[in-house]
């Protein structure tokens, strides 16, 4: 156990893209776990677009970090201490916490991550913590995808993205996916199974999607907002449903972002857009993780891991997120189990 603390504080609110002074590492003083809590050294820390939404003072589902308080995050650790019967020395524990070496939990914000079996803690918590159970019930609960029609996801490589393709088809749905290079696209065909890819960064998206697509769009699961979602929605067949789980074309924008430009499409073939948030579906948690193992083992899912080395390496590493340049889910390593 090292004798001080490393933590990542928020110093200022971003303006646009994530520069280098919005947070400073410090060294810190180990904090000492109170009643009810327990002290866990960080292993894996989950980066995701919703960072850059915690760290800006506007309208969210969480309340934004204050400044000068640590980074929030998505972590996984090994307790070090605790006083509480929940959890003893040893366990490995998973939930929201903070960009830091060592840090507090509680019953309330982190549990026991589980018998991973003979998966590596790393891919199980890479997989099952956020991801696996956002792209399972976005896409489910609010898709409701049904065999024989299509499906398009936007940031089809990313994390979320290339679990929902592969979901999509075990339900038996053409699926399409638009991704930001060459090599992504012929890793979700060859690799991941997708019917389709396409190149958003150098194909003309209505035209390809279209010739991707000639029965049009039952599902389009939205990634990115923007440009791509008005493509999408003159594609929409007539009840089509649009689950929206991230806007990542606008999380940097510095000017108001005018709203779709085909939204009278919504009116004209009645569909149905929705909001996703993880949170509201916690208590599902097992549900979800039985069937993404149950596919795991099957060998019906694949899940890649963009692992950075280092707590020190968080900051710029995140940055990746919002360029595009991450293959699958963007992590950091700290201590491997």
């Amino acid at each position: 156990m090292s004798e001080s603390n490393r933590v990542w504080r928020l110093r200022k609110r971003p303006v646009g893209d994530i520069t280098d002074d919005v947070l400073s590492l410090e060294n810190e003083a180990i904090p000492e776990p109170g009643e009810g809590e327990c002290l866990f050294q960080l292993n894996y820390l989950s980066l995701d677009p919703t960072n850059r939404i915690w760290m800006s003072d506007i309208e969210q589902y969480m309340p934004p970090v204050e400044l000068d308080a640590p980074m929030r995050g998505v972590v996984c650790g090994t307790v070090i201490k605790s006083n509480t019967p929940a959890f003893k020395e040893g366990d490995i524990v998973s939930g929201i916490g903070s960009w830091a070496d060592y840090q507090i939990g509680s019953p309330e914000t982190v549990g026991l991550l589980g018998d991973t079996g003979d998966v590596p803690v790393i891919d199980a918590f890479g997989t099952l913590a956020l991801v696996g159970p956002s792209a399972y019930f976005c896409l489910l609960d609010i898709g409701e995808p049904k065999a024989g029609e299509t499906v398009v996801v936007s940031a089809a490589a990313g994390a979320v993205g290339s679990l929902v393709g592969q979901i999509a088809k075990i339900k038996g749905c053409h699926v399409v996916g638009l991704a930001g290079s060459d090599e992504k696209c012929q890793w979700i065909k060859d690799d991941l199974g997708f019917d389709e890819a396409i190149n958003y960064k150098t194909e003309n998206v209505p035209e390809a999607l279209a010739q991707a697509c000639p029965n049009g769009i039952d599902v389009y699961f939205d990634n990115v907002g923007g440009k791509i979602l008005d493509a999408c929605l003159k594609l929409m067949n007539l009840f089509g449903r649009i689950p929206t789980c991230g806007l990542i074309s606008q999380y940097n924008t510095t000017e108001p972002v005018p709203g779709p430009y085909n939204y009278d499409l919504i009116l004209m073939h009645r569909l149905k857009i929705q909001g996703f948030i993880i949170l509201d579906y916690m208590d599902r948690y097992p549900e979800a993780t039985e069937a993404l193992v149950r596919w795991m083992d099957e060998g019906k899912l694949k899940a890649r891991l963009d692992v950075s080395d280092g707590l020190e390496t968080a900051l710029q590493t995140v940055k990746k997120l919002y360029t595009g340049e991450n293959t699958g889910k963007l992590m950091v390593r700290v201590k491997d189990v």
